[in-house]
């Protein structure tokens, strides 16, 4: 951000792509040879995509093959045993510990030898492995379960132990459920009718969630990769900072609409609060705003990304294959949620602005917003024709391999975007890596869909879970809600959404809720993990940055965040914030629900012009509720709806004018505490 001195500079956090670390080392040893290895893959996996997303897929089992082995070898390489990093050496000079990691490097050679066997063993004579379904070879039996201990093994060192867990549950019920009991009790399966289903038909390892890794995600991470590259993510912050830094709690504002920015590219929560955290959470503590306030809005505002059009934190693509649905519609149904995510955060920055008196930054320290847009307003562009190419009914692929290129091209408009070719390199390359734990989640997953549907614990999962509720709706969405969050623990996004979704969806479903509103509620539950204690990884990073105290950011991020919370039972009570219904219900019940998050917003502030009290704070709960509550299910109608807000307006009016007459007229606020 150039300027004068007393000008605000963002920083930018520059991270470097393996690449580049392994061009920046001059060493050549074992760590070294393993970190190039790993680097062309990446590239190379990326090209491969590129090129069948412009010329088509090749034969499915093999695609889906290849790209699953690859990515396994990569998880295997980036995370090997027993070291910290690939990087680390294989031998230290004082020798301890060199027996342990010589043991580590060799069963990863091991492994990553298995799958390479694994993929030359089914494409060796591709048809003939097809025909063994249902009369497998005793060869198809080794090798399929080889894989799936293989994933496994990868699930553990890229995703984490509590979804191998899982895994390895639903693979035992599967295969002995006559031995357990009551819901879990089930027909007998052999092993090898269950090495059919898990290993050489669809149904399970490569099954849908493989299918949707290797034929959108991929390419969708790398137009994000490239666009962050280009220097996106500089664009987005500077951008945000000159539309909201001059307003009242403008750096939080701005962490706020550059999070959202930053949403539309990146599914991480952690990633974003690392990009632009270290930039707003700091400027947020200048200010005065508490650290625990800057770290938490910092980390809501980041785990937006996940649930914000167009990438979705991949899990937009899942929804769409399993409801067989465009992409695009998936996206546009995620739209007004998104929006009243955001929305409620901004309100939250204001009131607490308010509150403690936060200064705004005078406009000549900001950058002018029309200097910051003609230095990167190409970059929106590529993001444009994405959703146009979608649109006008061009495939996920294809739409993604020509915004890539389109994207490319539009870099070189400003010398300040323009990318290298190893810039394109490392941008290829990181995308592939923040690639591999979504596809090994994704063929765990596919284990575990798989096992569920050997047993057929699935329907009966969704009978039982009806019959637990006792056909309530709502007992039916908090069961859910808390499934999500605990899953959402220790798992990523896209694996808690497909392991609800295969099990709780469907009792949703039967129950009358809209599919759509269904699964982006399991999706959004799946997600809110992230600022949940007591494991909220987003509000952890966050509060490193602010220096305040982890547990309290993330108790703090709940509050702030509450949206992601409500919100989703507020699109199943009501699909038309989801579109579905008539277009002028979907903008009446938009309004009546921002009011109502507005309420909700004053209410856990306690301030809106003024202090707030304990009855007018009751007040706006009961707006709440009562904008909450689907204008269909109002007994008295739209007309009275309406009504009753105008009388819960004039109230509030009536109280704040009061209590704003009562104050001191100096308009004195509470202090900030230190």
């Amino acid at each position: 951000m150039a300027g004068t001195a007393d000008r605000i500079e963002y920083q930018e956090v520059k991270t470097f792509s393996l690449l580049e670390t392994v061009l920046r080392d001059e060493r050549m040893n074992l760590a070294r040879v393993l970190a190039i290895t790993a680097s062309i893959l990446s590239v190379a996996l990326a090209l491969f995509h590129l090129y069948v997303a412009a010329f088509g897929t090749p034969e499915t089992r093999a695609f889906r093959g290849t790209h699953l082995t690859v990515m396994l070898v990569l998880a295997i390489l980036l995370n090997p045993l027993f070291r910290a990093s690939m990087h680390e050496p294989l031998l230290r000079a004082d020798g301890a510990g060199n027996a342990r990691r010589v043991l580590g490097f060799i069963a990863d050679m091991g492994l990553i030898g298995v799958g390479l066997f694994v993929q030359i063993y089914t494409l060796y004579d591709i048809q003939a492995f097809h025909m063994r379904q249902g009369d497998l070879a005793p060869s198809d039996v080794y090798v399929g379960t080889a894989m799936i201990l293989l994933v496994l093994e990868a699930t553990r060192r890229t995703v984490g132990i509590a979804m191998v867990l899982v895994a390895a549950f639903f693979i035992t019920h599967a295969l002995y459920s006559p031995h357990f009991f009551g819901i879990l009790y089930g027909p007998p399966t052999s092993f090898v009718k269950y090495i059919d289903l898990i290993f050489l038909r669809s149904e399970g390892i490569y099954g849908i969630p493989i299918f949707v890794a290797s034929t959108y995600i991929l390419l969708f991470i790398l137009f994000g990769a490239i666009l962050l590259r280009s220097g996106a993510g500089r664009f987005f912050i500077d951008l945000a900072i000159s539309l909201t830094g001059h307003r009242a709690g403008g750096p939080a504002k701005a962490s706020v609409v550059a999070s959202a920015f930053m949403g539309t590219v990146s599914g991480s929560a952690v990633a974003n609060v690392v990009t632009t955290g270290s930039f707003t959470i700091p400027l947020m503590r200048r200010l005065g705003y508490r650290p625990k306030f800057a770290g938490a809005v910092e980390a809501c505002a980041s785990s937006g990304g996940q649930i914000t059009p167009p990438i979705m934190g991949a899990a937009a693509f899942i929804i769409a294959e399993f409801l067989q649905v465009s992409y695009l519609w998936v996206i546009v149904a995620a739209v007004i949620p998104t929006f009243l995510y955001f929305v409620t955060i901004y309100f939250m920055v204001h009131f607490e602005a308010e509150k403690y008196g936060i200064e705004k930054i005078e406009k000549s320290r900001l950058p002018a917003f029309f200097e910051v847009l003609a230095g990167g307003w190409h970059l929106l562009l590529s993001l444009a024709v994405l959703v146009g190419l979608l649109g006008v009914g061009y495939t996920p692929m294809l739409s993604a391999f020509w915004s890539i290129l389109t994207l490319v091209a539009l870099s070189f408009v400003n010398k300040g975007t323009r990318m290298s070719a190893a810039d394109l390199l490392a941008a290829l390359e990181s995308g592939v890596r923040a690639t591999v734990p979504v596809t090994v989640a994704c063929a765990c997953a596919g284990i575990i869909i798989g096992s569920v549907f050997t047993s057929g614990l699935g329907l009966k999962f969704t009978n039982s879970a009806i019959d637990l509720a006792g056909g309530h709706l709502f007992v039916l969405l908090v069961l859910t809600a808390i499934a999500g969050i605990i899953l959402g623990m220790g798992m990523t996004t896209t694996a808690v959404y497909i392991t609800v979704a295969a099990l709780i969806v469907p009792a949703l479903i039967e129950i009358g809720v809209v599919p759509i509103s269904a699964h982006l509620f399991a999706f959004y539950f799946g997600v809110v993990s992230t600022i949940t204690p007591p494991v909220a990884l987003a509000s952890f990073a966050a509060a490193a940055i602010a220096g305040s105290r982890p547990m309290e950011t993330a108790v703090e991020s709940a509050r702030i965040g509450i949206a992601k919370y409500i919100v989703p039972f507020a699109f199943v009570y009501n699909p038309s914030l989801v579109f579905e219904g008539p277009l002028w219900l979907t903008l009446y019940s938009t309004v009546a629900v921002l009011i109502g998050v507005w309420a909700l917003s004053v209410a856990l502030e306690g301030w809106y012009r003024g202090p707030v009290g304990a009855m007018g704070r009751m007040l706006m709960l009961g707006v709440t509720v009562l904008m909450f509550v689907p204008p269909q299910a109002d007994p008295f109608g739209i007309p009275g709806h309406v009504f009753v807000l105008a009388g819960a307006a004039a109230m509030g009016g009536f109280y704040l004018s009061r209590r704003r007459a009562a104050a001191d007229p100096a308009g004195q606020r509470r202090g900030a505490p230190s």
